[in-house]
């Protein structure tokens, strides 16, 4: 098993996030959301702010993917 690491592959969570795409467009499934912490993370990879969810712990960051 071959471990690859992030800084040898800068843009792998970029290829990820595409083959996901791609892959739900394959099965008719667009627009994508997502809910995460994480802020500016997924605007590098064109995702779009959307607002903040409530959740049980408290209000976490909604995106979308045309």
């Amino acid at each position: 098993m071959e471990i690859i690491a992030l800084r040898d592959r800068p843009d792998l969570a970029g290829q990820l996030l595409a083959f996901i795409r791609a892959d739900m467009a394959a099965f008719g499934v667009a627009p994508l959301y997502l809910i995460t912490d994480h802020t500016s993370f997924y605007e590098r990879y064109g995702w779009q702010f959307v607002c903040m969810a409530g959740t049980e712990e408290g209000p976490i960051r909604l995106y979308m993917h045309p």
